[in-house]
């Protein structure tokens, strides 16, 4: 089975994150998308992080209606922080039989050569990017079998979420409703 995995924070998780997976689920040779949520990514601050089982638990809520679509929390039992090519070592041990695509915006392509063994990354993996505006290449120092793809996109952020919870605005249709009705019940990102 080829799986594309779609790695984030998901701080929260928002329409836009659904959008860029059912597309490459729908529209691709990936037949399942997992979302990949890391407890720590090495390039943010943790202290602006929700728990990462609130993160797992509301990826969950809003995909549990789609058999093509998956929430993984196998970066919570990895050393910290989570590391990609760690990650994509462990799955490949895992799970042999599967093929995986790494998932991501042209905004993290052209910061990928800061990544841990990103060599090794683009000798063993296809990577699926999804454009952004203003970035419309692959970087020409990147060699390896890397495709670009024109996905819908909405101009928002979880940084832009979390920001206009803490200013007492609805967020209601930026989120799926179950994420919307947790975070209201659970009050995060309030403070």
């Amino acid at each position: 089975m080829r799986v594309g995995l779609f790695f984030g924070s998901f701080n929260p998780l928002h329409i836009g994150h659904l959008i860029i997976a059912n597309y490459f689920a729908e529209n691709t040779n990936v037949q399942q998308v997992w979302f990949i949520i890391s407890p720590q990514n090495p390039f943010k601050e943790k202290n602006s992080l929700l728990d990462e089982k609130h993160r797992f638990y509301m990826v969950n809520l809003a995909i549990e209606d789609n058999s093509k679509l998956k929430a993984s929390n196998i970066e919570f039992h990895l050393p910290k922080p989570s590391y990609t090519i760690d990650t994509l070592t462990y799955l490949k041990e895992k799970y042999p039989d599967h093929d995986f695509v790494l998932l991501m915006g042209a905004d993290n392509l052209s910061n990928f050569h800061k990544w841990k063994n990103y060599g090794q990354i683009l000798l063993e993996h296809v990577i699926y990017v999804y454009k952004r505006k203003g970035i419309e290449a692959i970087p020409e120092n990147l060699k390896g079998n890397i495709q670009l793809f024109d996905v819908p996109m909405l101009d928002i952020s979880s940084t832009y979420i979390r920001n206009t919870i803490k200013e007492k605005r609805s967020v209601r249709y930026l989120i799926p409703d179950k994420v919307w009705n947790y975070l209201t019940e659970m009050h995060f990102y309030e403070k």
